[in-house]
């Protein structure tokens, strides 16, 4: 197991729409188009729109403005339907189901 350190991270980052589907696996709705607000430099955008690290570890969801980490979702064991959610960087989440009542 290799350390890439910060540097090396940076270099292989995707968008968030990379995460579409752990993200489906865990709520009823597309949570790309969700906007969310970061906790850290108040910048709003869709989950789509964050940048997405992926690895062996699990799922995480940087702010594209100030970098802090919006989400981390790590399937524990791996592939059995269990998922712990970190989303402390989140300040707000806006979420449309496409629903009206």
């Amino acid at each position: 197991m290799s350390d890439m350190g910060e540097e090396g991270a940076q270099m292989y980052h995707l968008d968030g729409n990379a995460a579409a589907g752990v993200l489906a696996e865990i709520f009823a709705f597309d949570m790309t188009s969700a906007q969310c607000t970061c906790a850290g430099c108040g910048h709003i955008g869709p989950v789509g729109g964050l940048r997405f690290y992926g690895g062996q570890m699990g799922t995480i969801l940087r702010c594209p403005s100030c970098d802090l980490v919006q989400m981390r979702i790590v399937s524990v064991p791996r592939g059995q339907g269990q998922y712990w959610l970190d989303m402390r960087g989140v300040a707000l989440l806006g979420i449309n189901t496409g629903k009206t009542r």
